[in-house]
């Protein structure tokens, strides 16, 4: 450790430049920083130290006595129930009709022609075991090709939107084809100004990334946190085809007496979907306030561990507080998302049968409806991943820590840092690649096997839809490993810029280079 602190960036004390950057005064991020940097005042503020704030400032990292937000811990507690009755009496006729047939390979010969069975559960496993080495695999490339994976997100980014547009355009679906032309030539242009922004998001997610490598607990919250939603996944899946498979017209179950309709699966699939989206939003969301307020927030306020100053298991009480006295904040949160999500879908499938049924006006408005979602869903997941920062940190309930994350980036300059990180763009970008990974195999799976139930390829778009849900979703938490640090830091910037200037002092100066209103010194209140 000693070795690597000593000289990481290839350069000797007494140079005259410092060794982020070049002669030329140009920021050129190389090796990430040190874990435990010399806690050294910087220069131009010998005052620093009596603004800063003491790490159990406002309550911080003090456990509460009070459950908040308990009203949606409620709410949350009786839809998962409700969605393990429903998959326990769904499940029990999958049972007793031996999943309608159906395996793996080859689906023609064997199982049921009148809806999902056993083939799509087998189908649905192989794409989570899909998404789990996928997730893993794009954490491990972005952390050795920092830059160059950042540069080929904005570059790949670019050419889907081409691609969707040229796609669009050639099929008749002119509604969608002009939105898409508006976002391709956007992003060509936005191309130019990101491009800038890439020596700053990469330090930044290389300083996390070696902080996490010196907790290895962080990479165990964020496996479990895998696991936890690949076994959602696998639950969700075999739930799903359950419900076809019992509330289907003309499945052997119908003749025992349950209503089968199609309305009835609809409902029940929708409920399903609903419940999946809402409780694997919590998993992420848990994971994050975990990591956020222990081995993230616990280095960015107390220090290196090697300092002494760090709790012992910071993430264990983290867990504890998130998953009990915030578990209903967190749930608050993570039920406004879903409500998006769920819209978003809806207007998705308005979209698609308009657009098949050839109304152009219908098909045009639905595009711009899930467009202005889209956009809602985006700024409500910007503002919630760092009010759960605030939950993890002080225990606050949802709204006052709503609130208190749009006061501080307003005040601080905060969200100019923010917008400018391509972190979470290029995170999210890997999530959503993975999730087509997996609607694509789920479709090439399906058309290679020909199973019975989808002769005319009606339930291709259902299938393959599940696919892409359960590649995302599986990324997305990963990937909160991740973004946990990276936000915790942001935060830590608009309430103690300081101590960034002693925990990683290059990413200090290339931000106070670029934004300075944001490392300006805190005064107490």
């Amino acid at each position: 450790m000693a070795d690597w602190n000593k000289d990481q960036w290839g350069v000797q004390r007494g140079q005259r430049h410092p060794p982020f950057y070049t002669l030329s005064g140009e920021p050129t991020p190389g090796h990430s920083q040190p874990y435990a940097q010399p806690v050294v005042q910087p220069q131009d503020d010998l005052q620093s130290s009596a603004n800063q704030k003491t790490p159990f400032e406002d309550g911080r990292f003090q456990l509460k006595k009070q459950v908040n937000d308990i009203f949606f811990l409620i709410l949350f507690i009786l839809q998962f129930a409700g969605f393990v009755v429903l998959s326990g009496v769904a499940l029990s006729g999958y049972v007793s009709d031996n999943g309608l047939g159906g395996g793996v390979g080859n689906g023609s010969q064997v199982g049921s022609s009148v809806t999902l069975n056993r083939h799509t559960v087998y189908l649905l496993l192989f794409v989570t075991a899909a998404a789990l080495v996928l997730s893993v695999a794009y954490l491990i490339l972005a952390r050795i090709f920092t830059r160059a994976l950042m540069h080929i997100t904005l570059v790949l980014s670019i050419i889907l939107n081409i691609a969707i547009c040229v796609y669009y355009w050639i099929t008749g679906y002119y509604s969608g084809a002009i939105i898409f032309t508006i976002i391709a030539l956007f992003s060509i242009f936005a191309y130019f100004g990101f491009r800038s922004r890439i020596p700053l998001a990469s330090l930044l997610l290389q300083v996390v990334m070696d902080v996490s490598k010196h907790h290895k607990s962080v990479y165990v919250v964020a496996f479990i946190a895998l696991i936890s939603q690949a076994a959602l996944s696998v639950w969700f899946a075999y739930t799903l085809i359950a419900i076809y498979t019992k509330w289907t017209p003309g499945n052997p179950s119908c003749d025992n007496g349950t209503s089968c309709s199609g309305s009835t699966v609809a409902g029940l699939v929708f409920y399903a979907v609903f419940s999946y989206l809402w409780t694997s939003q919590v998993i992420g969301n848990v994971a994050l306030a975990t990591l956020a307020g222990g081995a993230y927030g616990c280095w960015y306020y107390f220090g290196p561990r090697e300092q002494g100053q760090m709790p012992r298991h910071p993430n264990l009480s983290a867990f504890g507080r998130a998953s009990t006295l915030s578990l209903g904040s967190i749930a608050f949160g993570s039920l406004i998302v879903t409500i998006l999500e769920i819209i978003h879908l809806i207007l998705n499938a308005a979209r698609n049968n308009a657009n098949a049924q050839g109304s152009f006006v219908e098909a045009c408005l639905a595009c711009c409806a899930e467009f202005f979602v889209g956009c809602i869903e985006g700024l409500v997941n910007y503002f919630n991943r760092y009010a759960y920062i605030e939950i993890a940190l002080y225990g606050k309930p949802y709204i006052k820590a709503a609130k208190d994350t749009w006061t501080m980036f307003m005040d601080r300059g905060i969200d100019a840092l923010v917008n400018d990180s391509l972190v979470g763009m290029t995170l999210t970008w890997g999530a959503y690649v993975i999730g087509l990974l997996c609607s694509l195999f789920g479709y090439l799976y399906l058309r290679l096997t020909h199973p019975a139930y989808n002769a005319d390829g009606q339930y291709t778009a259902p299938v393959v839809l599940f696919a892409f849900l359960i590649g995302l979703q599986c990324s997305m938490t990963m990937s909160t490993a991740i973004e946990a640090g990276v936000s915790t830091i942001f935060v830590g910037l608009g309430e103690d810029p300081q101590v960034l200037a002693a925990r990683a002092p290059d990413l200090f100066r290339l931000i106070a280079l670029t934004y300075p209103r944001v490392v300006e010194g805190v005064p107490r209140v």
